[in-house]
């Protein structure tokens, strides 16, 4: 299975796959979004470690459990050969009600064929306001490649 764009990735090819992350977590279907990793992809996302597709199918459908309403936003950070960084933002809800924002950064590796083997992410949450929140839904199409993520 070949995922485009493949490495070694340029400017407009890592921003594409950043583009492309984005728009499939945004589905919050889990199944869908495990499909971008090797088989035996390894991930680490806060504390929590993660191998396979299937363990990432089964993390992703208990974050979304949880994280209510979830909508990102990710970026580039920066990029070489068969790597790519990425900052990122989400805004979620609890089942209590509370609104999150969610800060982070990922560090990915892929292999030939642009599948993702490693995934290593730090992310850091705030409480927010429900008038505070700035992300709402997946990102509209005029907007893919404009970076919009303020610092706070």
């Amino acid at each position: 299975m070949t995922r485009p764009p493949v490495p070694p990735f340029t400017e407009e090819t890592a921003r594409i796959k950043v583009q492309a992350a984005e728009d499939a977590w945004n589905t919050r279907d889990p199944d869908r979004v495990a499909l971008a990793y090797t088989e035996d992809s390894v991930w680490r996302n806060r504390g929590e470690f993660v191998t396979g597709r299937a363990e990432i199918a089964a993390f992703l459908r208990r974050k979304w459990e949880r994280e209510l309403d979830y909508a990102l936003r990710k970026e580039l950070w920066a990029f070489t050969g068969d790597r790519i960084a990425v900052r990122f933002q989400y805004e979620s809800r609890d089942a209590a009600g509370q609104w999150w924002r969610s800060y982070g950064n990922e560090q990915w590796e892929f292999d030939e064929s642009g599948l993702m083997r490693r995934r290593e992410a730090s992310i850091d949450d705030v409480p927010i306001s429900a008038g505070d929140r700035r992300i709402f839904g997946p990102r509209p199409e005029s907007d893919h490649g404009v970076d919009v993520l303020p610092v706070h």
